[in-house]
């Protein structure tokens, strides 16, 4: 397991091994996660849009034939820095995969509960994940709850970082304004599989669901919102900073929760750091 996918198992949260033990338990220099991480550069940030808008129109892409596209569309780049990139945009080639790595110290992986099960009622199942979104001179992370029955985005937040902590405070949010589903189903993210978020779904008596590794159909509803608010929205008004992008996120979610006759999305506050807000 490569050393970015041994930091992102790191659960700053966890009530029982401290970053030290969880350091040493996977092989990581204490150093080197508690660093702040340099800020991508512009040819990065290039690649990175560009990385996004292929693996959006075809997620079924890895970073061997997502190299080759790019060479055959005139940017010349090894499989090695497609790697790091996509490993940083927190994308990976969705398809079946064998069992290679085993989840972190106190991560446990749930069933996925939802297989031949007929979902038609709100608050009967749940799904969250979370997407990168490109700005001017960055990017940030979006996580939103969803309701699988209708479709509505229950809440939402940004994040410059992919900590649990902004993925808890959606889940509260939806939580507090909702009431509670019967089953929440989420992927094997290390986000999703820390003790802190799965502990607020246990403490509130419900049911966790969690997807198969790569495979994106059985959390098809969200996929697909994913691509709808790409190719929609983002796409097409290339946000500035983190500012205009929440306010433009606000708009079309709302938008979208009065097309499928849901209550609309709040309004969610987001964690925007001061430099991805644009100068007036």
């Amino acid at each position: 397991m490569s050393v970015p996918d041994r930091r992102a198992k790191l659960d700053r949260a966890h009530g029982v091994l401290s970053i030290r033990h969880q350091c040493r338990l996977l092989g990581l220099s204490r150093s080197g996660v508690y660093r702040t991480p340099q800020p991508a550069n512009d040819d990065d940030l290039t690649l990175m849009r560009q990385i996004d808008e292929l693996f959006t129109a075809r997620p079924f892409l890895g970073s061997r034939r997502m190299a080759w596209l790019l060479s055959e569309d005139g940017v010349p780049i090894n499989r090695k820095r497609v790697q790091r990139l996509m490993r940083k945009m927190g994308i990976e080639a969705l398809g079946p995969k064998p069992r290679t790595s085993k989840p972190a110290p106190g991560h446990l992986i749930y069933p996925y509960l939802l297989r031949g099960m007929t979902i038609d009622r709100p608050n009967q199942v749940w799904a969250t994940d979370i997407t990168y979104i490109p700005i001017g001179r960055g990017f940030l992370y979006l996580v939103a709850v969803i309701d699988w029955a209708s479709r509505a985005v229950l809440s939402w937040r940004l994040s410059n970082t992919m900590d649990v902590s902004f993925c808890i405070d959606a889940l509260e949010e939806a939580l507090a304004r909702f009431g509670k589903p019967q089953i929440f189903n989420t992927d094997q993210g290390s986000q999703f599989t820390s003790a802190a978020f799965t502990g607020v779904l246990e403490a509130a008596g419900i049911r966790i669901s969690m997807d198969g590794r790569g495979r994106w159909m059985d959390n098809v509803f969200i996929e697909r919102l994913w691509r709808s608010l790409k190719h929609e929205d983002v796409y097409l008004k290339f946000y500035a900073d983190g500012k205009e992008l929440h306010a433009g996120l606000a708009d079309w979610l709302v938008g979208r929760g009065r097309a499928h006759g849901t209550t609309a999305a709040p309004a969610a506050r987001s964690r925007v750091p001061r430099s991805c807000r644009r100068r007036a």
